[in-house]
């Protein structure tokens, strides 16, 4: 693993500080920043610098190509602020697979890029342990980019030519997006989690009704979650559309960079990201935490969102506790909370993946692995393992998986004709020791 410390300083060098926030999300004030603009309004198109742009084993050889070919560039503008992850096949699963990541492993040392990860995780956690930080500026070629706007950051789902463009230029051009601010208001009650608040979300504006807006989280709600269940939340975001995410950071937020060995020290951006709180958006949803309840997506679509309630004993074959929206420490250890003691039910498939090698090596260092092993489940290397579905956990005609992943499109984890329910860990680990659908109180 080669990786940097904390240069929100150098990154950030390209920028300017707007006169003043009047007026502007704290979206806005970041793309203003990033666009040498002392304010933006949405709609606009603007040229923008970027902090950091990333990849990943599914898109980088192709970003080099178009680079390359298209734009006839043979060199990345900036190394240092290139980032690339291999995390969806590994380790590599096929000949043709270890090709690509040898491919990968040439052209990043062609280039002198030094932010280059083969093993340490999913991408987007990679990200969040190393890079993100808050008033970036940050594009990647992968769809779940928007989960850094849980620590303050601008951050979008580009595709390949977009990257190519970034790696040649060092900018791109945006459409400024109009804000959804998500106030949450009362606390998370008992066996309902982060993820049963974005599958609410979901449910309640449908697959497409963020497309192009920016989803801001606040209210006393928000502040009462830490920042992986925030990251949960922007995380599944896309599934609604969503260009980017935003929670304004907080104490919280600096407190969880300390926790990383990197600390975030610039005060006059938070003070200008605090004085957005509260400004003027498109659009304003009041949401109680208190009244939810664990939620289930069901097949075929991320919007198709029920009750567990509605569907509780409903017969599994497999369950899948990881991924970027759910493979944190903290899922880890509600899953060890859940299983300790326990066996999963005869005939079940449970995968565990931790998101990163950091997590995996606190989970080992808090004595969780043993809980898992000797429960009957199965341990992966961390990376994108069963969500991504093309390894580790394939599922066969007529089976189901609830998974603590993000999506469950048709095909999504194997043939056609199997079935993915989404839920929240406590649900997916209770329901692997039961073989049903299964509400997590029915096994403590």
């Amino acid at each position: 693993m080669r990786t940097c410390n904390n240069n929100q300083k150098d990154l950030s060098e390209n920028t300017i500080m707007p006169n003043n926030t009047s007026g502007m999300t704290a979206t806005e004030y970041i793309i203003a920043r990033h666009a040498n603009r002392d304010r933006v309004t949405p709609g606009e198109i603007v040229n923008v610098s970027v902090d950091l742009c990333m990849s990943n084993d599914a898109t980088t050889l192709l970003t080099e190509k178009i680079m390359k070919e298209q734009m006839k560039t043979q060199n990345v503008w900036d190394p240092s602020r290139v980032v690339i992850i291999v995390d969806h096949q590994v380790p590599a699963d096929s000949v043709d697979t270890s090709r690509v990541q040898q491919q990968m492993a040439q052209f990043v040392n062609d280039q002198g890029i030094d932010k280059f990860h083969m093993v340490d995780g999913v991408c987007h956690q990679v990200m969040l342990e190393n890079y993100v930080y808050p008033g970036a500026l940050i594009l990647g070629a992968d769809s779940h980019t928007c989960s850094y706007g849980s620590i303050g950051a601008v951050s979008s789902g580009i595709g390949s030519t977009d990257l190519a463009a970034i790696w040649a230029s060092g900018e791109t051009w945006l459409k400024v997006p109009e804000t959804v601010r998500f106030v949450l208001n009362g606390q998370l009650p008992e066996y309902v989690s982060a993820k049963d608040v974005a599958l609410h979300i979901i449910n309640l504006v449908r697959a497409n009704g963020l497309t192009y807006k920016a989803m801001e989280l606040a209210g006393p709600g928000t502040k009462s979650l830490d920042v992986p269940e925030r990251f949960t939340i922007c995380n599944m975001a896309v599934e609604a559309g969503a260009k980017c995410t935003m929670v304004i950071p907080d104490d919280k937020v600096l407190a969880y960079f300390e926790h990383l060995n990197r600390p975030f020290k610039d005060q006059s951006l938070l003070d200008a990201l605090q004085k957005t709180t509260g400004s003027a958006c498109q659009s304003e949803i009041q949401i109680d935490l208190d009244t939810l309840e664990p939620m289930i997506a069901c097949p075929h679509y991320v919007d198709n969102v029920r009750p567990l309630s509605d569907i509780q004993g409903l017969k599994i074959d497999q369950a899948f506790l990881g991924s970027c929206t759910n493979g944190r420490i903290e899922d880890i250890r509600e899953g060890a909370r859940l299983l300790e003691g326990k066996k999963i039910a005869p005939n079940m498939r449970f995968l565990v993946t931790p998101a990163s090698i950091r997590v995996y090596k606190q989970a080992l260092a808090e004595n969780l692995i043993p809980i898992f092993l000797d429960a009957g489940a199965i341990l992966n290397h961390p990376g994108c393992s069963t969500c991504w579905g093309a390894h580790q956990g394939i599922l066969a005609a007529g089976q189901r998986m609830v998974t603590t992943g993000n999506r469950n499109f048709k095909g999504r984890a194997g043939s056609p004709e199997s079935e993915i329910y989404l839920a929240s860990p406590s649900v997916v680990v209770a329901s692997a020791i039961k073989g049903v659908l299964t509400h997590p109180k029915e096994v403590l």
